[in-house]
């Protein structure tokens, strides 16, 4: 899938520029007058994992109190995890080694609480993007990825009825631990689900917010790089197309994030295709926001990989 949708991207894009004009576009992204929005960008880089890091510690105080370095390095540990095994699995994986033994599997169960959290926020912002472009771009006359009203409209009342279920789960998932507990082939395993019984609204609530704040950060890089690609959308229908963009990627099947970028082009060619011509920049700007949040993070993740590789054989 990865080398057919990347040579969809290809075979689109050089039908409407030259390779000489794509390295014009992608030199002139990296020019001196826009090191400031690089290091922004960056900057936003460390703020986003920073964010997920600290949602980490908070979901591991039922089992161990985690310093935010260690959450730090478990968090991009689990990223590099990531790169080669379906993303969501990877994720747990890396992380459990920085959990004590005899807690890794325990440690499963509170990460998903903060996967569904982001996946919570993903949606709520989700059903915003449908509205504006079923009401601002679809009916103006847009009717690229075959959309219609009728289909974004059955889209945003399913994943309106998804956001209920979400929340229900999330906000009772103590009373949910419990009634777990009483399944008799859960009764003999319960203690790898108790520590959710632990989990206060506050704290969930806390939890939630820091999942908002990512996806704030997400956004603004986003618009970032579309400045640096030329890539000319009003930032309003950039953020609510982005929305509508995370939430594509949120529903399509978990596959390794280095097979991810043809996925991440693709769509982003189609979707943003209703607001910008400039079909390069847009897959330009898809690239770069995986290698900022994906490549450069996991990278890192890696090298405490190996430093604890290292330790433990010593």
């Amino acid at each position: 899938m990865f080398i057919l949708l990347s040579w969809s991207i290809y075979t689109k894009i050089t039908e409407q520029y030259t390779l000489q004009q794509l390295w014009t576009l992608f030199s002139d992204a990296f020019s001196k007058s826009n090191r400031g929005y690089m290091l922004l960008l960056l900057l936003l880089m460390g703020m986003n994992w920073t964010l997920e890091a600290i949602k980490w510690k908070m979901l591991m105080k039922p089992l161990q109190n985690v310093s935010l370095f260690t959450a730090c390095k478990a968090v991009l540990s689990g990223l590099s995890f990531s790169m080669f095994v379906p993303t969501a699995a990877g994720e747990y994986i890396g992380r459990t080694l920085y959990i004590e033994e005899g807690s890794r599997l325990r440690s499963v169960p509170l990460s998903i609480v903060g996967s569904i959290s982001q996946l919570i926020v993903t949606l709520i912002a989700g059903i915003a993007g449908i509205l504006y472009t079923r009401d601002y771009l679809v009916q103006n006359g847009s009717q690229s990825l075959s959309l219609s009203s009728i289909w974004l409209s059955g889209l945003m009342y399913a994943v309106t009825a998804a956001v209920f279920v979400f929340l229900l789960i999330y906000f009772q998932i103590s009373w949910f631990a419990r009634w777990f507990e009483k399944i008799p082939f859960i009764q003999k395993h319960r203690i790898f689900v108790q520590s959710l019984e632990e989990f206060e609204k506050r704290q969930l609530t806390q939890i939630l917010l820091l999942s908002a704040l990512r996806y704030v950060v997400f956004i603004v890089q986003y618009l970032i790089v579309f400045r640096l690609f030329d890539v000319d959308i009003f930032w309003v229908q950039a953020a609510f197309a982005t929305a509508v963009l995370f939430l594509i990627l949120s529903v399509i099947p978990s596959v390794p994030n280095i097979a991810e970028l043809g996925v991440r082009g693709e769509v982003s060619r189609q979707l943003f295709g209703l607001l910008s011509a400039n079909s390069a920049g847009i897959v330009f700007t898809a690239a770069l926001i995986w290698i900022v949040n994906l490549i450069i993070p996991a990278i890192a993740g890696s090298l405490f990989l190996i430093s604890i590789k290292i330790f433990r054989s010593k």
